[in-house]
């Protein structure tokens, strides 16, 4: 699913609105010329004509600058025609005022123009990088039917700690991972990057989730800890809250184990009922650290029909402008019927508002529909 419109639709929606805008120096032009002529000869509108092109570069580029600049000296010089002052020195110096203001509006445009490039090649990469990273969930693994949505803190990020994978296994399951890494910028991405790796390359083969689990921690811990110094082993700690589904494609249920991370919300109908486990373990990169080795695997019940919810604490702890946290569980169900994208769609419309537009905290959710086999 996408988020947030690409840098070139929100560009194509700029320059469709330039047309419109165009109107505003032109009229400005138009009127300035047909006062000025028809005034009295000690009144003089031809200053005003500097507004047309400072106007224009706001929401165009070089060349509509140019040519508006061209205008406003055009309608100056038509104005000295007309009114017989344009060998005055001062409708000589307005010409040339016109002149240097036009070149200077044209200067900013051109290096604008040539950040956005730069801009643009950035989020071009950082798009790639997405694409790679945080790929996107199937939309059916055996009877499931399956969504995510992510949406970033920064308006103009891509990428955070929140992250989410999907992977099918030998005997007939679905793997998921939901997690949130601590921290945030370029270490938070980083190791999510090695978090999603792991799980990508294990997910498929490791016979049980305690297994899984114990593979993801000691993968996490390893990296994150093999160049730094041991006196620095526990001062900087990296660590990350998650959760790790099985859902066999045959039997009703979900194995889960939670790893410190906000429990799944399971809908039936208009019932909203929490996947809080009896244990819940430490965040992965703490396993061995404190001595627990064990994971313990929970099983809930998941019939045809049910609409699991996975999320990050980005969700829950998004606060509006009182300070109200934003209520999941009691807006969730005003949705359960939908399919998962339908749902996400819903959710990302309702948390943007309750937040007006400005989220405290990346942000994901997995919506899991399980369809008749």
């Amino acid at each position: 699913m996408a988020f947030r419109p690409s840098l070139e639709l929100r560009r194509a929606r700029h320059l469709g609105h330039v047309p419109a805008l165009l109107v505003i120096p032109l009229g400005l032009i138009v009127a300035t010329c047909v006062v000025d002529v028809l005034a009295p000869p000690h009144i003089h509108l031809g200053p005003l004509l500097v507004a047309a092109p400072a106007i224009t570069v706001a929401f165009a580029g070089a060349r509509v600058t140019a040519l508006m600049g061209a205008l406003a000296v055009t309608a100056q010089v038509l104005i000295g025609v007309l009114r017989g002052t344009l060998t005055t020195a001062n409708v000589q110096a307005q010409i040339a005022a016109l002149l240097v203001v036009s070149a200077v509006c044209v200067s900013v445009c051109m290096v604008r123009d040539r950040r956005e490039r730069q801009l643009h090649q950035v989020r071009s990469v950082a798009e790639a990088a997405q694409s790679v990273l945080l790929r996107p969930l199937p939309a059916h693994a055996g009877p499931l039917r399956i969504a995510g949505l992510y949406m970033p803190a920064e308006e103009e990020a891509d990428l955070g700690g929140d992250l989410y994978a999907a992977a099918r296994t030998d005997h007939h399951s679905t793997r998921l991972l939901i997690g949130d890494v601590r921290g945030n910028g370029l270490g938070a991405i980083s190791n999510a990057a090695l978090l999603l790796g792991a799980f990508r390359a294990a997910a498929h083969r490791q016979a049980t989730l305690p297994r899984l689990a114990i593979h993801l921690d000691a993968a996490f811990r390893w990296d994150t800890s093999q160049w730094r110094p041991e006196e620095e082993q526990d001062t900087d700690e990296d660590f990350a809250t998650a959760i790790l589904l099985d859902i066999p494609d045959h039997d009703p249920v979900v194995h889960l184990v939670n790893c410190g991370h906000p429990p799944p919300l399971l809908l039936r109908g208009t019932r909203v009922t929490p996947l809080t486990p009896e244990v819940t373990h430490l965040p992965i990169g703490f396993g061995e650290r404190f001595g627990f080795a064990a994971y313990d695997v929970q099983t809930f019940p998941f019939e045809v029909g049910d609409l699991l919810i996975l999320y990050t604490d980005g969700v829950i702890e998004a606060r509006n402008a009182d300070g109200l946290f934003y209520p999941f569980a009691a807006r969730a169900p005003e949705w359960s019927e939908d399919n998962p994208d339908a749902f996400l769609r819903h959710l990302r419309d309702d948390l943007k508002t309750h937040v007006h537009g400005h989220l405290d905290d990346d942000a994901a959710v997995v919506a899991v529909r399980r369809l008749a086999v």
